[in-house]
């Protein structure tokens, strides 16, 4: 199955008196990024969610959030003005040195200031996360299911354009092996009428060795090996596509192959209807590649 590098997931529920909501998003990257935002105060989180997410996620630019707020209770939660204003200073510190550095942060919001140790004051302490966090836990492998689900979908309509390109691609190499037959007797006849046009107008001239030449000139132009290594490639293709795993970083490399292939092969037409078959793999070609950066 072919999988995605885009992805989307969310789910809420409520433990006691707290609500909490996740949500779980990647676009595509060159490896793997995984960026975690959790409450720092509940401890053991974030390592917990980083195990459950070994192995299930190979290559994305991958973003796990969790929001969650507490509803009041009998002794109420009270806004601590002293511990917002440091909230506040640990933000703004962020987003300068983030600016700095050239990168652009999501703007705050107060949600998120509310989760930030020291903001709530409630009469209710927890000096203990520890159930709050297994009940938090106990959502990831729903959620992580449900946010590979999404990848293997839009994989599978991937998988799809893929396996129509390559076929459209195979079709151009079957076209351009038959054009060659009606190229090189073409190419055989011009050469042939242009040595006899040399022998009738130059005295002295070796033979021989313009017959050789004009051998080196024709096998330069053979288009052979290009064209069985496009039906290899096409071969390869197909098996990446059937086969399991990430394999994006195969199926880009394997582009840049036929890509490779397909540029010699409109160098060496010389030949306007196998010109025009180079000309329409290259645009498959760079089309599949485009295709190719979603690929896990």
């Amino acid at each position: 199955m072919t999988r995605s590098m885009t992805g989307f997931a969310s789910d809420e529920g409520q433990f006691e008196d707290w609500r909490f909501s996740w949500d779980m998003r990647s676009v595509n990257g060159r490896g793997l990024d995984l960026r975690i935002r959790v409450p720092d105060w509940i401890d053991g989180l974030e390592p917990a969610l980083r195990t459950a997410l070994k192995g299930q996620v190979d290559r994305g630019n991958v973003t796990l959030a969790l929001k969650i707020n507490r509803e009041a209770s009998e002794g109420g939660v009270m806004l601590s003005p002293e511990g917002l204003s440091n909230a506040v200073e640990m933000v703004k510190a962020a987003e300068a040195a983030a600016s700095a550095a050239g990168l652009d942060l999501m703007p705050a919001r107060a949600s998120d200031l509310l989760t930030m140790r020291g903001v709530l004051d409630s009469s209710v302490s927890i000096d203990d996360t520890t159930a709050l966090k297994d009940a938090l836990m106990t959502a990831v492998p729903g959620l992580i299911a449900a946010f590979n689900a999404s990848r293997d979908t839009e994989g599978d309509a991937l998988a799809t354009i893929l396996s129509g390109q390559i076929d459209h691609i195979e079709a151009n190499v079957q076209e351009a092996t038959a054009m060659a037959a009606a190229r090189a007797d073409k190419m055989r006849g011009a050469m042939t009428a242009s040595l006899a046009r040399v022998l009738e107008n130059t005295d002295g001239v070796d033979e021989a060795r313009l017959t050789q030449e004009l051998a080196v000139i024709a096998v330069k132009a053979d288009i052979t090996e290009e064209l069985d290594r496009l039906s290899a490639h096409v071969a390869a293709a197909r098996n990446l596509l059937a086969g399991t795993g990430a394999r994006g970083r195969k199926l880009d490399f394997l582009s840049q192959e036929f890509n490779r292939e397909a540029n010699t092969l409109c160098s060496k037409a010389q030949f306007a209807e196998l010109t025009r078959i180079g000309l329409d793999l290259k645009h498959t070609i760079d089309q599949m590649r485009e295709q190719i950066q979603n690929v896990e």
